[in-house]
């Protein structure tokens, strides 16, 4: 007999030529068992009569029906869906060993090895042969393209059966011969796919005909498979038949691969519509917290803005505390807010990028260039109202102390002015003698030497007004008044004393007697006790200093007063001899002298009793001074204190930032190694806080001492607060960076050992020649520039070199992981971009794939539809969102699958 096949096998394809070699193998000595040979005489039978039915015909005996080749042509055009070369009609012998040589070509030439089969021994209806034969063609077109994780034929069939028989008692498919004799595996294969027709739970594993018939009846029945099988048969038989088993499983597996479709598609579509809602979710909480973190800002900011003056420093005190209070209480949640803000927007955009999504846009103004816009106002508004408090608080202590100053003297001047309006319009000396009215002249002329003693009182008085007017004083007005009153009346006493002047000068010409020791006594202690009076003004003056050279400049001049006492106390001995001198004379001389000096009312008693006073008020200035030393003294070591504190808590915050720039490049392990080791060094960043709080503590006290200097520290609060901000804000986003990393791994599924070689190319280039070729930056910057990322992709194997077509493929990469032409290309962009290279993604045509099986190929689906493949919420999603579908061929509710997918994946409204 000749191989017919033989010069055929050089041309078959080498992987099915080897698999069909295997399945081929065989063994004709097992169709000497009658049983065997029976199973399949009728499984191949039922098997070839499913498909020929198709053409409308059939066979009864399969040996001789296709001796001619004539049904064996038809058979392979139904199963294949190709036309084979026409047949010969005659009934001679050689024109059906051609017609059947043509059937034997056309497996041939799908890849199928044919050994030892001829076409004469099909002619000549050798049964052996021609099962073996439809046995070849089962495996080739039923069985070979059967393909589950990876395995394919026989094992993919057999590994579908274990999936979808594995919840079900009492069914172990191990093979395809004595683990379906129950019947149970059938049963259990129906009812996984149609649990409408089986009620596997009445099932019994010791009734295997029952079971069996059950099978192969509702089977036939329902899914149009054939009975290719008698139950007696198996059950009669110690070792059914394996190849009859896989042929009859086969149509199983077929009969039901429509729905496995489904299924996939169904998955694949709620796998997208998942992404989808989740990513809307995430969009939905941007704007929210994006909205009412702007809202707290646009109120903050018109509350920091005010700049209403008040009366007192203790209203401006209780604004200072309302600041503080909302530095330390309102203001860090809206820090981690804005931050948290930050790290949702970049997860986002990451999960979008990494599911073909477009990038996200906020709504406008919500940007979170906004967002940092705002904030950079509200810190602007927040740094010029400290200030403005600041500011305000001193004046309102200037004015104060200016205030009581001027009060202080208007009283003392008013006090002196008392009564000397009468006294210069009394018209006395027209009844006086002589010597009366030259005593009343010299009493004039001392109280004109008073006079102008007092006008730099005066002036005094007037330059405060004008100053806390100038300053703005709240009760400016009242001080007018009373200046000008003062001022008004000064000029009264002007015009008067140089009216009585005259009067007095008139009389003086017709009196002659005056007393010149009164006189003298007159001139002498009129201005020794105005300078008493300024002396006691000077030691009862308040005094507000910031600083121990200013306390220490009161002291000195204090000092040097005290030094002029002994001159003075002569002074005041010899004013009082003189007075000693008179009552001497008028003695030695029997003067009966008048009841007081004619020319002053300033006794020796009043200059004895201010000089009393102006004495014990020196201890009393010296303790004021000394106590205020003591309380300079006290702010300095406050001083002292805050900077000590402030300059280790300055180094700690420069050195952690350095810190991090180093860890968020020299990273190792894994990526979660690394998230891991960066939440721990985040603790204890955290940890540090107790002494950022004891530093806001020596910053309150600083406050409440009034200071406002310090020369031992170069570091304000607001920079250290600002510097710690900034802390915690890089590490949250080096810890949001490896999250994002770990996220592009798992869902690209990049391999650790990908992300290290990424990560060691990407640094060596950073490290390599940042600082070697050009010197610009330092080392380790973190972003690749453009000759830098050229060599990168060059040690990764991309064909970037300097000619035509290297160039243009840069360009186009370029224009990936650089699409603002920023000319730097950043560690997450690289990331991107080779995850992008290696891996697959959802695209628009898959998606709109799926919905075209679950529409069962027509251009548009039914809400009934969705409802029945879909999940109902990602049923309802899809059905609130499809446009209605307007082609020629639709029908009432028809909706529009594909536009709905492609919006997926480009400019949406949804």
């Amino acid at each position: 007999m000749v191989d017919y096949h033989a010069a055929n096998n050089q041309s078959t394809v080498g992987g099915a030529q080897t698999y069909m070699e295997q399945e081929n193998d065989w063994d004709r000595d097992l169709l000497l068992d009658p049983a065997w040979e029976k199973q399949q005489r009728k499984t191949f039978t039922a098997w070839c009569n499913s498909h020929l039915r198709k053409a409308g015909t059939q066979i009864e005996n399969i040996e001789e029906d296709f001796r001619d080749g004539l049904k064996l042509m038809l058979l392979l055009e139904v199963i294949s869906g190709e036309r084979l070369p026409k047949p010969e009609r005659g009934k001679m012998r050689v024109h059906k060993i051609n017609n059947v040589n043509k059937a034997l070509d056309f497996i041939a030439s799908k890849g199928v090895k044919l050994v030892s089969i001829g076409a004469e021994e099909i002619v000549d209806g050798n049964a052996k042969m021609t099962l073996g034969m439809i046995w070849t063609i089962i495996l080739r077109f039923a069985i070979q393209d059967i393909s589950v994780e990876e395995t394919s034929a026989k094992e993919g069939l057999l590994l579908w059966c274990q999936r979808k028989t594995a919840p079900y008692k009492n069914v172990n498919v191990q093979n395809f011969h004595i683990s379906w004799k129950d019947g149970l595996a059938f049963n259990a294969l129906i009812h996984r796919h149609r649990p409408d027709l089986i009620d596997y739970d009445s099932l019994r594993k010791d009734d295997p005909v029952t079971n069996l018939n059950n099978a192969f009846e509702v089977a036939e029945k329902h899914l149009d498979i054939p009975k290719m099988l008698d139950a007696e048969d198996i059950v009669g038989t110690l070792r059914p038949d394996e190849k009859a088993i896989m042929t009859y499983v086969s149509c199983f597996y077929h009969a039901f691969s429509g729905a496995q479709k489904a299924e996939t598609a169904a998955n694949r579509i709620c796998k997208v519509l998942a992404v989808n809602q989740e990513n809307e979710q995430m969009m939905e909480d941007y704007e929210k917290l994006a909205s009412d973190l702007l809202e707290w800002i646009r109120r903050t900011i018109p509350w920091l803005e005010n700049r209403t003056q008040e009366k007192t420093v203790n209203d401006m005190q209780v604004k200072q505390e309302d600041f503080r209070d909302y530095r330390c209480v309102h203001k860090p949640p809206k820090v981690q807010e804005k931050c948290q803000l930050e790290i949702s927007f970049n997860t986002l955009q990451t999960k979008l990028r990494l599911s073909n999504r477009p990038a996200f846009m906020p709504s406008e103004g919500r940007m979170v260039s906004d967002i940092n816009k705002a904030w950079h106002n509200l810190e602007g508004a927040e740094k010029g109202y400290e200030e403005w408090i600041l500011s305000e608080i001193r004046r309102l202590e200037r004015l104060e102390h200016l205030a009581v100053k001027f009060h202080q003297k208007c009283a003392i001047h008013e006090s002196w002015t008392d009564g000397k309006e009468a006294m210069l319009t009394q018209k006395d000396y027209e009844t006086c003698t002589l010597s009366e009215v030259k005593a009343l002249l010299r009493k004039h002329e001392a109280f004109e030497s008073d006079l102008a003693a007092h006008q730099d009182r005066v002036e005094q008085i007037a330059a405060i007004a004008q100053e806390l007017n100038e300053l703005d004083y709240y009760d400016a007005a009242s001080v007018n008044a009373r200046c000008q009153k003062i001022c008004d009346q000064w000029d009264v006493l002007g015009a008067l004393t140089h009216k009585r002047k005259e009067s007095l000068e008139r009389t003086e010409k017709q009196l002659e007697s005056i007393d010149e020791l009164y006189l003298e006594y007159a001139k002498r202690a009129a201005p020794f006790n105005n300078w008493m009076e300024g002396a006691m003004e000077d030691l009862q003056d308040m005094f507000i200093v910031h600083n121990i050279e200013e306390i220490q400049g009161l002291i000195t001049a204090h000092e040097q007063f005290k030094s002029t006492l002994p001159e003075a106390n002569k002074e005041r001995e010899a004013i009082q001899s003189i007075q000693s001198e008179v009552q001497k004379i008028a003695q030695s001389n029997g003067i009966k002298l008048s009841s007081g000096n004619p020319y002053t009312s300033i006794t020796p008693e009043s200059i004895n009793s201010k000089w009393e006073q102006a004495m014990a008020m020196v201890p009393l200035r010296d303790n004021a001074l000394q106590e205020e030393l003591n309380k300079q003294n006290s702010n300095d070591t406050l001083r002292a204190t805050f900077a000590t504190q402030a300059n280790t808590v300055g180094a700690y915050i420069q050195a952690k930032m350095e810190e991090i720039g180093r860890i968020s490049i020299e990273m190792n392990g894994t990526l979660e190694d690394q998230l891991t080791n960066l939440k721990e060094y985040q603790k204890s960043i955290i940890s540090y806080t107790p002494e950022i709080n004891k530093l806001e503590g020596y910053h309150q006290h600083i406050q409440e001492a009034l200071i406002f200097d310090n020369q031992y520290t170069s570091y304000t609060m607001e920079h250290l607060r600002v510097g710690w901000e900034q802390l915690l804000t890089t590490i949250a986003r080096t810890i949001n960076e490896v999250e994002n990393q770990i996220l592009t791994r798992d869902a690209k599924g990049i391999s650790q050992e990908q992300l290290y070689e990424y990560r060691a190319s990407f640094n060596h280039f950073d490290k390599t020649l940042n600082g070697g070729e050009r010197g610009a930056r330092h080392d380790h910057s973190g972003a690749l520039m453009a000759e830098e990322f050229k060599a990168c992709l060059i040690s990764l194997g991309y064909d970037v070199e300097k000619d035509k077509q290297g160039e243009a493929e840069f360009n186009r990469i370029m224009g990936i992981v650089d699409p603002n032409g920023s000319g730097a290309v950043t560690f997450q962009a690289f990331i991107d971009f080779m995850s992008t290279e290696t891996t697959d993604r959802d695209t628009a045509d898959q998606v709109i794939a799926s919905f075209k099986i679950l529409a069962a190929d027509k251009n548009y689906i039914t809400a009934d539809e969705l409802r029945r493949e879909l999940p109902p919420d990602q049923a309802e999603y899809c059905i609130a969102r499809m446009a209605p579908y307007t082609g020629p061929d639709a029908v009432p509710g028809a909706l529009d699958y594909m536009s709905f997918s492609t919006a997926l994946y480009g400019e949406s409204d949804l």
